[in-house]
């Protein structure tokens, strides 16, 4: 059986992929945040605003969530940069372990955020 060899451009193409929905996520959350704003005016109900802050904490978690993968993919791409530059174009088996863990990361992290996107629409359908 012959043995899969995996490209560092495949790994790029897959950063960059990742890289553009991380950005979209963050500008996201920016009019998130600034509906939240909105409703905060509107709102004086203890139930309402307490929802209100779970959202804005959960909005701030996902931020730093999302600038850790950020800062995550750039070592990744560093070193497959390095690798390049030694003329390697086939990454070695630690790498492909710590981006195949990354990938499932980013699997988890689109289902928890897509939960988080779907309950704030129903929330803001509710109060908006």
């Amino acid at each position: 059986m012959e043995k899969e060899i995996i490209y560092n451009s495949n790994l790029h193409f897959e950063h960059e992929t990742w890289r553009r929905e991380l950005f979209f996520w963050k500008d996201e959350l920016i009019f998130f945040n600034i509906r939240l704003s909105e409703l905060v005016t509107r709102w004086t109900k203890k139930e309402v605003l307490k929802q209100l802050e779970h959202f804005q904490n959960e909005f701030i978690l996902h931020g730093g969530v999302i600038e850790d993968m950020l800062e995550a993919i750039e070592i990744h791409e560093t070193r497959i940069a390095g690798q390049n530059l030694t003329g390697q174009d086939a990454i070695d088996t630690t790498m492909v372990k710590k981006h195949m863990e990354f990938r499932k990361k980013m699997e988890i992290q689109e289902q928890i955020y897509a939960d988080l996107k779907k309950d704030f629409f129903r929330f803001l359908t509710k109060y908006l």
